[in-house]
C-alpha cells in the first residue's frame, strides 16, 4: 500500500474499509515478461572460431599449393571455405555485453530471453540481439502551464527518476519506451496539477506549495501505475518548478504577502495579550499599586499601543491626574 494511504475505520460496522484506488489508468496486461536466455561463455567460443578461420586458411592454402590434379585441389579447398564461413557465422553469435546494459534476444521473431550477464557471451548466431540500457535515467519535463483545482494558471515541471525493469515488456509492449516515459510523466504532471490547488484556502486542505512531499508521492504512485506496462520503474520524482502563471503572479503575490501581514499581526496582538496580563498579574501579586477598573483599562490600553505599533510611541506625559 503506498504511503500516505491507511484504512479507515466504518463507524457502523467497527470493521475497516478499503481506500478508495487512486485515479489513475488501468493499463493492459502485459504479454511477454522477462526471462534469462540461453547464452554460454564467449572465450571458449571465440577460440573456436579463431581455430576454425586458422584450420580454414590452411586447408585453402595447401589446395592452392598443392601440385595434384584439379580434384584433390579442390577437395582441399572446398571444405575450407565450408569451415571458414561457419567459423564466421558462428562467431556472429558473440555479444559484448557492458555493466548496466542487456541483449533482447529473439530468433524469427520470437521472444527468447535476456542477457543480463556482462562479459563476453554467446548466443544462437541465427537470433538477433537488441541493446537495451538498464541504467538510472532522469527525465525532466518541460514548464508546463496548468490550471490548479481553484482554476489560477500555475507553471510548473517535474524530474522523474527511472530504469527500466523488465526488458521484455520495454520491447515489445510499447512501441517507444523513451517516448512512452516522456509523454506519461508530462500527463501525470498534469493530472496532479489540476487535482491540487497551488495555495489551500482550508486550514487541512493539500497544497501543491504547502504538501510537496506528499503530492509528489501520490505522483510517484501514478506515474507507476502509468508506466508498469512497459516495464519501467520509477525511483523518484520532485517538482522542480512550480510557480503561479506570470499573468496573475503579482496579484498572487499581494495576496500571499496580505496573509503573511495578517498572520504577523495575529502574532503580535497573541504576544502583547499575554505581556498584559502578566504586568497586571506581577502587580497585583507584588501589591506595587492598587488599580481599579479604570486604571487597568488605560493601562491596558497603553501596552497594547506600545507593543502593537509599528513606531515607536511617543509618550506624552500628564502632569494632572489621570482623572483630569
Amino acid at each position: 500500500m503506498p504511503k500516505g494511504q491507511n484504512d479507515k475505520t466504518d463507524a457502523t460496522t467497527g470493521g475497516t474499509t478499503t481506500p478508495a484506488a487512486p485515479d489513475v489508468p488501468e493499463m493492459p496486461a502485459p504479454r511477454v515478461r522477462e526471462f534469462t536466455a540461453h547464452s554460454i561463455g564467449g572465450g571458449l567460443a571465440l577460440l573456436l572460431g579463431l581455430g576454425g578461420l586458422l584450420a580454414a586458411g590452411g586447408l585453402i592454402a595447401g589446395g592452392a599449393v598443392a601440385a595434384a590434379a584439379a580434384g584433390v585441389k579442390a577437395s582441399l579447398i572446398v571444405p575450407g571455405v565450408v569451415v571458414a564461413l561457419s567459423s564466421l557465422l558462428a562467431m556472429s553469435g558473440l555479444n559484448m555485453v557492458a555493466p548496466g546494459e542487456a541483449r533482447v534476444v529473439q530468433l524469427f521473431g520470437r521472444y527468447r530471453g535476456t542477457i543480463r550477464e556482462d562479459g563476453l557471451r554467446w548466443v544462437n548466431p541465427f537470433t538477433s540481439r537488441t541493446k537495451i540500457s538498464t541504467r538510472v535515467r532522469n527525465h525532466e519535463t518541460a514548464v508546463l502551464k496548468v490550471n490548479d483545482a481553484y482554476g489560477n494558471p500555475i507553471e510548473l515541471a517535474a524530474v522523474v527518476v527511472w530504469r527500466v525493469e523488465d526488458t521484455a515488456q520495454a520491447t515489445f509492449e510499447v512501441d517507444d519506451f523513451l517516448e512512452f516515459v516522456s509523454t506519461q510523466t508530462e500527463a501525470a504532471v498534469r493530472h496532479i496539477a489540476i487535482e491540487y490547488p497551488y495555495d489551500a484556502h482550508d486550514e487541512g486542505g493539500l497544497s501543491l506549495r504547502g504538501n510537496a512531499e506528499e503530492i509528489t508521492e501520490k505522483l510517484a504512485v501514478e506515474l507507476h501505475a502509468r508506466v508498469e506496462a512497459a516495464g519501467v520503474q520509477i525511483i523518484e520524482s520532485r517538482f522542480t518548478h512550480l510557480a503561479y502563471a506570470p499573468e496573475i503572479a503579482s496579484a498572487m503575490l499581494q495576496r500571499q504577502q496580505a496573509g503573511a501581514v495578517v498572520a504577523a499581526r495575529r502574532q503580535i496582538v497573541d504576544g502583547a495579550v499575554g505581556m498584559v496580563e502578566a504586568a497586571l498579574a506581577r502587580i497585583s501579586e507584588q501589591d506595587i499599586v492598587e488599580l481599579d477598573e479604570e486604571r487597568k483599562a488605560a493601562m491596558v490600553s497603553n501596552l497594547m499601543v506600545v507593543l502593537c505599533g509599528d513606531r515607536a510611541p511617543q509618550p506624552v506625559l500628564n502632569t494632572g491626574t489621570l482623572y483630569q
